[in-house]
């Protein structure tokens, strides 16, 4: 990898970091329904997991670097596209790779988020589902109080908090390289991720940091430079041959986790709303799962649906680096 790879997307990570659980933390108060919620995105996460362990091992040794894009699709689809950039610089992959990975996302992803839009209208007007699936909130408790916070509303910040995060950044990035560099050569790169998550979440917990402001912004704009430096470094002819294999690795690990996904949280009889926000905040993000919340007036659960989001992306960089590991231990890629 390139050295700015690593830095600009180490940055990327910690700021996201540190807006998620900031976020986590603020909204944690407000959510009354907490514990079937954790229960939901929780079963999606150990979901996206072994569905995703289990073709990564079929898939392995069929896909350049296959137990690294499985470490990704885990990521992505437990946290969000910054957690696949994360674990694809901490597992080192190419640059071919990680633009091969994005666009099997956005190729399987797009539709699939589409769907899921889509789902609140159907499974209320579907009597079979609702016999299915009889557990669910009623339009009073979806309704809420009414004094739930407006969704993407206007954020102001000042140029004096967006230079305090990125000196946070990159003190909280050089700590973890300098802990990292005690590791073996072979888990280095990795663990320096989860070194800078992990002392991302312990320095959100100052009061003072969590009332920074813009640090989804400035996280934004690391994603887009980095996804724009991975672009010229493509290898096209590469790019084209693993992109179909990567696709159907991704379409396998979508479909799959959300079957498991529904077994499991209809075996523990967890309501429909939850399983829905629960998977799109795994697979998408917690804004896109508020904005499904929203978008089916569930305005209840708009917060829920952000926090689920948020609870993925704290265990994505986790979670995908220890199944690409254990990939790689036993096919030995």
């Amino acid at each position: 990898m390139f050295p700015i790879f690593q830095s600009t997307d180490a940055v990327l990570a910690v700021v996201l970091c540190l807006v998620a659980f900031a976020f986590w933390v603020q909204r944690f108060k407000v959510c009354k329904m907490i514990g079937p919620a954790l229960i939901a995105i929780f079963c999606a996460i150990f979901s996206v997991s072994l569905v995703a362990f289990i073709f990564g091992c079929l898939f392995a040794n069929s896909i350049d670097e296959g137990w690294k894009v499985a470490g990704m699709f885990v990521g992505t689809y437990t946290g969000g596209s910054s957690n696949l950039t994360a674990i694809a610089t901490g597992l080192n992959a190419s640059a071919s790779t990680i633009a091969a990975a994005n666009a099997a996302d956005y190729v399987v992803g797009m539709p699939t988020l589409v769907l899921m839009f889509l789902a609140p209208t159907l499974m209320k007007n579907s009597k079979k589902f609702q016999k299915f699936w009889p557990y669910s909130f009623t339009d009073e408790e979806l309704e809420g109080d009414g004094n739930q916070k407006e969704l993407m509303a206007s954020e102001e910040w000042s140029i004096k908090e967006i230079a305090i995060l990125l000196a946070i950044s990159v003190a909280v990035v050089a700590v973890a390289t300098k802990l990292s560099s005690f590791m073996s050569a072979d888990f280095a790169s990795a663990g320096r991720i989860l070194l800078i998550s992990t002392i991302s979440i312990i320095v959100a917990q100052i009061p003072a940091v969590r009332q920074l402001r813009g640090a989804m912004n400035l996280g934004l704009f690391f994603g887009m430079m980095y996804l724009t430096i991975v672009g010229f470094s493509v290898n096209i002819k590469g790019f084209l041959t693993s992109a179909a294999t990567i696709t159907l690795f991704c379409l396998c690990v979508i479909a799959g986790s959300l079957i498991l996904h529904v077994i499991i949280t209809r075996l523990l009889k967890i309501k429909y709303e939850y399983v829905l926000l629960g998977i799109v905040g795994a697979i998408a993000d917690g804004t896109t799962s508020s904005l499904v919340a929203s978008g089916a007036r569930w305005k209840s659960l708009v917060s829920v649906g952000m926090l689920m989001g948020v609870i993925g992306g704290v265990c994505g960089n986790y979670v995908g680096i220890t199944v690409a590991y254990l990939i790689r231990m036993i096919t030995g890629a």
